[in-house]
């Protein structure tokens, strides 16, 4: 685990000890164990005899509007929860609300549940998760202990990865595992989602770096590099071809785009020409996310660093 889903854990943990626990909100970007985190803290809590009975969540397949706010969430407010678990152990006199991707939430229905939210502190907490923390109201954060989780980091991914490996008897690279932690970008869930995919189409060869980048859908890492040879060296003819090569081969705008941008940052460019082409790479971004012609779009791209490049010579 993370330090944030520890100190969430350590909060959960004294929270059974002493019967308290403050709404929570958890926020971050996907598979980071948002969701995981307050589902372990609520089984430990409430055991698994109480644990559906004590528990409400509300997901992205749910109606998020405010009717479900009013009836459903309100109902299960004003419920009254007892002390005691049959097992004996220390249990917390109130419920738990979880409202998952809740930054969907209309803003009808998030003030709607400010006032349940306070009117029914005594028998209930909620736990609200969300992508972004900029799209939930003030008086719904100021009522909550915030808690942000960021991505997770490399060593932590490929441990997780290994086990799964380990467990399901999958033959693996060192480079192929590599592959997964870098094209999942912090997103462990991502990652096993890949994972899963390369050991069913590939279980033969194991998993390697070739059948990751093929599944992921990322640009070899060689092309990119020939393309940025092309736009430092090459010619505009060259480089119209070796876009064009690019579309026809499949490979998405967005992902070179994406690409370009981490080898851009790490050649030895002036801080000048970096901020013009990564000002040109926002443009371009821009362009693609309304629809624009990839081809046309990467070939402005590219012709900004082969200018930017050629003040080097």
């Amino acid at each position: 685990m993370d330090s944030v889903s520890q100190k969430a854990a350590r909060n959960s943990k004294k929270a059974a000890k002493h019967s308290s626990l403050p709404n929570l909100l958890f926020y971050g970007p996907p598979g980071t164990g948002k969701t995981s985190t307050i589902l372990a803290a609520a089984r430990e809590l409430y055991g698994p005899e109480l644990y559906r009975q004590r528990v409400l969540e509300l997901n992205a397949s749910d109606e998020r509007g405010i009717q479900v706010v009013r009836e459903k969430v309100k109902n299960f407010a004003q419920l009254t929860a007892a002390g005691t678990r049959p097992d004996g152990k220390p249990c917390p006199p109130f419920k738990i609300i979880i409202l998952d991707e809740a930054d969907s939430m209309t803003g009808a229905a998030q003030a709607a549940l400010r006032r349940t939210m306070e009117k029914e502190s005594r028998t209930t907490r909620f736990c609200l998760i969300c992508n972004y923390v900029s799209r939930i109201i003030e008086p719904l954060t100021s009522r909550c202990s915030k808690f942000r989780f960021k991505p997770l980091a490399n060593d932590i991914q490929q441990e997780r990865l290994l086990e799964i490996c380990g467990k399901e008897n999958l033959k693996y690279s060192k480079e192929g595992i590599e592959a997964l932690v870098r094209v999942s970008e912090g997103d462990l869930r991502k990652a096993i989602t890949y994972l899963q995919s390369a050991a069913r189409l590939n279980s033969e060869r194991g998993i390697t770096e070739q059948i990751i980048i093929e599944i992921a859908g990322v640009v070899p890492p060689k092309v990119i590099e020939t393309l940025l040879q092309i736009c430092y060296k090459g010619t505009f003819e060259k480089l119209e071809m070796a876009v064009k090569d690019l579309i026809d081969q499949g490979y998405a705008a967005t992902n070179v785009l994406n690409q370009l941008h981490d080898a851009v940052i790490d050649e030895k460019l002036s801080d000048k020409q970096k901020s013009v082409i990564t000002e040109k790479m926002a443009e371009v971004d821009k362009c693609l996310a309304d629809g624009a012609d990839e081809y046309l779009q990467l070939l402005s791209l590219c012709s900004v660093i082969m200018q930017q490049a050629t003040q080097n010579t």
